[in-house]
């Protein structure tokens, strides 16, 4: 498995070769604007990143270079070793912003599919009576991240929560030992792109924030333990570095 800086690199390195314009460069205005890849699945392939503010509703935005959402996991049967696709929006902002412990590490928004468990109990998703079974339809979460050699070298993880300890955790955390919040704002596809608009108390320290897009699998832990959740491979990050470029409304 490669290690996480090394597909930084690589990411870095292949923007560098391919270089140009995106197919959908004329077409995507602030943010970050990516170079098209022949070398990602389209549907992962990401040509543009912008968060963007109107009141206190922040939307957040990603473009592909094929269908978002198009592709998730294959279904495995069981929670030990499976599969997350996600798309992700890494933050400068502090966790403390949405309800997590202060400086807990990186706060990202992502919106993901998983067909082997669920972790939105509040909410169902597919409408069908059963809050627990729609893992599988692409929702949103904030997690919070950090480093830990134990998902590969220099790889990132959803961080673990201690046994006993007990941090201070958003209001709609699900209930699983790491820092996850399940708010239930709905993800909206059209074609190419991927949008969740997203309220804020205080969307001054949002605006004042940087951000960058990654699409990844994250996989759990085969002995479901610490780590439980682990970013297993990098698909694309948009700066190619993951030094949150981005700036809000920019």
């Amino acid at each position: 498995m490669q290690s996480f800086k090394s597909r930084l690199f690589l990411a870095s390195l292949l923007s560098t070769i391919v270089g140009g314009a995106s197919a959908h460069g004329t077409e995507h205005h602030g943010g970050v604007v990516t170079t098209a890849s022949k070398a990602v699945k389209a549907p992962f392939d990401i040509v543009h990143t912008r968060i963007s503010t109107k009141g206190r509703i922040a939307t957040f935005h990603m473009a592909v270079s094929g269908k978002a959402g198009a592709t998730r996991p294959a279904k495995s049967g069981k929670l030990a070793g499976s599969s997350v696709f996600s798309y992700v929006w890494p933050t400068n902002l502090d966790p403390a912003v949405v309800g997590f412990e202060r400086k807990a590490g990186i706060l990202a928004f992502a919106v993901t599919s998983h067909p082997d468990f669920d972790d939105t109990p509040l909410f169902d998703e597919n409408g069908d009576g059963d809050p627990a079974n729609d893992g599988d339809v692409w929702h949103s979460h904030w997690v919070v991240l950090q480093a830990d050699d134990a998902c590969g070298k220099g790889a990132l993880k959803v961080v673990d929560i201690p046994e006993g300890a007990k941090p201070h955790l958003p209001k709609t955390w699900p209930g699983l030992p790491i820092l996850i919040d399940s708010p239930g704002w709905s993800p909206t596809f059209k074609n190419e792109t991927l949008e969740v608009r997203v309220p804020f108390d205080d969307i001054g320290v949002v605006e004042a924030g940087g951000f960058d897009g990654v699409t990844a699998a994250l996989r759990v832990n085969a002995s479901v333990h610490n780590p439980l959740l682990c970013v297993a491979n990098v698909f694309k990050i948009a700066s190619g570095t993951l030094s949150l470029p981005g700036k809000v409304n920019q």
